[in-house]
C-alpha cells in the first residue's frame, strides 16, 4: 500500500496550514509558480526543489522530509503477529481504513470506524464467527461513517462510541472509561485538530503480549498527518502528546494509508 502523502502532499498541507503564499514558496524552492503547483499535485519535479529551504519556511524538518523524497516507506506489518485484529480498506472515490478487533475466547468484537462499505467486514465477522458488540468511531468526517447505518441494521444493540457534538450522552466518550471487548481493553485520548471530533482509540490485551494498537482515524499517517489548516497547533500538539508519546513500537492504525509504529512516526513525519 502506498503512503497516503508524497512530498508534494506535505507541502501544500504545511502552506495551507500556516498561511504562507504559493509564490513565497516558490520563491525560496526556486520553482516557478506553475512547477510548483505540480509538485504539490504530483510529489516530483525533473529538477528537486529546494527542500531545506521550503522546510524552513514552512516549520518542516528537513531531514525527515528528504527521507521521505529518498522514498522511506514504512516496513511491512505482519498483522498475524495481532491475530485478532484485522484491517479493511474499502474505496469509492478514495480509499479508507476501518479496523475490526475481537477477543479470541469470546468472539466479542469491536470495529473502528466503517469505511464505505460493510460488506468485507461482514464477510471476517462471517468467517471468525464474532458477536459485533461496539462501534467506535475516529471522527465524524463522511467516508470514515459511510456504512454505520448498514452495521446498525445489523446489529441493533451495538455500543457506539464517538465525540460527535450531536450523539445522545450516551454514546459519547468518557475520557476515563476503559471499555473491555473480552480481554481486550480500549481507552480513548482526544485528538481534535484534524476533525473537531477527533478521537484516537488504544486498544491493549492481544494474545501473546503484542504491542498495543492505536487507531488514530486521520490524525497521522505513515510519514504525514491529515489535513489540519483549520487548527494546525491545536492538531500538532494533540498528535504529539496523545501518540506520538506512546511507546515506540505501538502500532499506528490510521484512516489511510499504511500502517505503521510510533518509532517510524517519529523519525518521519516532517511536521515534527
Amino acid at each position: 500500500m502506498s503512503l497516503e502523502d508524497h512530498i508534494g502532499d506535505i507541502v501544500f498541507k504545511a502552506r495551507r496550514a500556516v498561511g504562507i503564499s504559493e509564490a513565497a514558496v516558490a520563491e525560496v524552492g526556486d520553482l516557478t509558480a506553475s512547477q510548483l503547483a505540480e509538485f504539490e499535485e504530483y510529489g516530483r519535479l525533473d529538477d528537486a526543489p529546494d527542500l531545506e529551504a521550503i522546510a524552513a519556511l514552512l516549520g518542516l524538518n528537513a531531514v525527515k522530509l528528504n527521507r521521505l523524497a529518498d522514498g522511506w516507506e514504512p516496513d511491512k506489518v505482519d498483522l498475524n503477529r495481532w491475530r485478532s485484529l484485522e484491517m479493511i480498506t474499502t474505496e469509492e472515490g478514495m480509499a479508507v481504513n476501518c479496523f475490526l478487533a475481537w477477543d479470541e475466547a469470546t468472539r466479542a468484537a469491536a470495529l473502528f470506524d466503517t469505511g464505505w462499505d460493510v460488506t468485507p467486514i461482514w464477510d471476517l465477522v462471517d468467517r471468525h464467527e464474532l458477536d459485533l458488540q461496539h462501534l467506535f468511531i475516529t471522527h465524524s468526517h463522511g467516508d470514515h461513517i459511510a456504512a454505520i447505518g448498514d452495521v446498525r441494521k445489523r446489529f441493533p444493540e451495538i455500543r457506539l462510541h464517538s465525540d460527535i457534538a450531536s450523539a445522545p450522552k450516551e454514546q459519547r466518550v468518557n475520557s476515563s472509561e476503559i471499555v473491555n471487548v473480552g480481554k481486550l481493553a480500549v481507552s480513548n485520548r482526544d485528538t481534535p485538530g484534524h476533525a473537531d471530533d477527533g478521537v484516537t482509540f488504544i486498544v491493549e490485551g492481544f494474545p501473546g503480549e503484542a504491542p498495543a494498537v492505536a487507531v488514530v482515524g486521520d490524525v497521522i499517517f505513515a510519514g504525514s498527518m491529515g489535513g489540519h489548516d483549520r487548527a494546525p497547533e491545536l492538531a500538532r500538539q494533540k498528535a504529539k502528546d496523545q501518540i506520538l508519546s506512546l511507546p515506540p513500537d505501538t502500532l499506528v492504525c490510521p484512516g489511510h494509508g499504511p500502517l505503521c509504529t510510533v518509532k517510524e512516526a517519529n523519525d518521519t513525519i516532517p511536521f515534527f
